[in-house]
């Protein structure tokens, strides 16, 4: 019996982590671009602030499609199954990354091709809104009490795999080729690409197992009738903290894994290459921490790991952003301000997250109110960072410590918001052992 549930927890790992990692490779491949081709391509202008900004706020309309995405496929995956959701997730997403790749640009088409671009960015919006939700809960509802935090932080190594993927390729094809071939079809095949991971993912999910949790909950007919009704009227205070938990998440991200790009390009002159190179090094050190924290979550605490995680995470950007700017060109420097940050101090809180949000909620409405929560944060905590971003540092005349400061802001909140969820989670179990002790002294 255990080896069979070891087996079913194994499959139920991969297929959460392959599916993940090809959802991440084509919503940051999507960032990775928007700031260095589609402004250029699908968003003419005569000052490349406003064109740049123009790109970032189609980059941003697939945060604010997330949440429909959350709701929907919440809604039926706390319903009918968290495998089926998955399934149909992945084939939106990686169908929409793949037609992006034969858009035509706005000199072919007109004003056609932006408006097809933020079409297919909705379509990703919207599949990575279910994706989430769903391939964290296939874990963490496998995985051993004890271990879930270990187990839930899996998928999410997802995000650092797409990432290193999305910005590998970019640098791969940046430094094969000539700029004009990169901005006329290079491009174009690392869309193209997501293809080949769309078969891959699909026959794996395909061969996986539905959560054991949820088949509980079927078989007892305990499905909640409205789960997005009932999260609110039940968890109203835990979705609201855990939307401010995620503030540091989204922020931090989106400064150091796709802002960072334009700014050390646009302001440092530095080479697209570079730049990519040390995104692309920070993802593949953070494949190991985020596990590592994921543990650490499970032996020193959930909410005491995420909000040491945020206060450190959020104060790092000072140090790193006055690295880059005065490293002197220096690339080893750069790489450093980009590595340990991202890489190392980003996954103190990405790697317990997970599992934190995930026992927010109950069982029923689980897969609705961990994608919520999620998914509409990310809309000003993802969504709206490089718009952020660009203004603050256009605003200070190219100084990014207006920009630091947010992020530190940004690291505040979510400590302040996980410090509350910490609170009421000893004061359940206070309140649990009390009942428990009265209940057996009338036996």
């Amino acid at each position: 019996m255990k080896k069979v549930k070891g087996n079913m927890l194994s499959r139920a790992v991969g297929a959460s982590l392959i599916g993940s990692t090809i959802e991440w490779y084509d919503f940051f491949l999507y960032g990775v671009v928007a700031g260095i081709v589609f402004n250029k391509l699908y968003f003419p202008a005569e000052d490349p602030i406003v064109s740049t900004l123009l790109a970032y706020i189609t980059f941003a309309v697939g945060f604010v499609a997330r949440p429909i995405g959350g709701i929907i496929f919440g809604h039926f995956g706390d319903k009918i199954g968290r495998k089926s959701m998955l399934i149909l997730t992945l084939s939106i997403m990686g169908g929409s990354t793949v037609l992006i790749a034969v858009i035509p640009t706005y000199n072919q088409i007109g004003i056609w091709a932006p408006i097809c671009l933020l079409f297919l960015r909705i379509l990703q919006g919207i599949g990575l809104g279910g994706e989430w939700g769903g391939a964290v809960l296939m874990t963490f509802e496998h995985a051993p009490h004890k271990k879930r935090g270990l187990y839930a932080s899996f998928p999410q190594i997802g995000l650092s795999i797409g990432l290193l993927l999305s910005s590998g390729v970019v640098g791969l094809l940046s430094s094969t080729l000539s700029d004009s071939q990169f901005m006329a079809w290079g491009w174009r095949i690392a869309f193209g690409l997501s293809a080949i991971l769309i078969f891959l993912g699909l026959w794996i999910r395909l061969n996986v197992s539905e959560s054991p949790e949820f088949q509980k909950i079927k078989e007892r007919n305990k499905e909640s009738n409205m789960p997005i009704k009932d999260m609110w009227k039940n968890n109203t205070g835990n979705v609201l903290a855990g939307m401010g938990a995620r503030f540091i998440d989204g922020v931090f991200f989106n400064v150091m894994g796709v802002f960072s790009i334009t700014y050390l390009t646009s302001s440092l002159d530095l080479s697209r290459t570079d730049a990519l190179l040390g995104v692309s090094a920070a993802a593949f050190v953070m494949c190991f921490f985020i596990p590592l924290f994921g543990h650490v979550s499970d032996r020193v605490g959930r909410t005491r790991t995420y909000l040491i995680g945020s206060l450190v995470t959020g104060f790092s950007a000072l140090p790193a952003f006055w690295i880059m700017s005065n490293s002197g060109g220096n690339i080893l420097l750069i790489w450093l301000s980009i590595i340990i940050p991202f890489g190392i101090f980003y996954a103190s809180i990405y790697g317990p997250e997970a599992a934190l949000f995930a026992e927010l909620f109950d069982a029923p409405v689980r897969y609705t109110g961990m994608s919520f929560v999620y998914q509409f944060s990310g809309i000003f905590a993802s969504g709206l960072t490089p718009i952020i971003a660009t203004a603050l540092l256009g605003y200070n005349n190219g100084s990014p410590v207006l920009l630091t400061i947010y992020v530190l802001f940004a690291g505040v909140v979510s400590a302040i918001s996980v410090w509350w969820i910490g609170k009421k989670k000893v004061k359940v179990t206070q309140n649990q052992n009390i009942k428990s002790e009265i209940n057996t002294r009338k036996a």
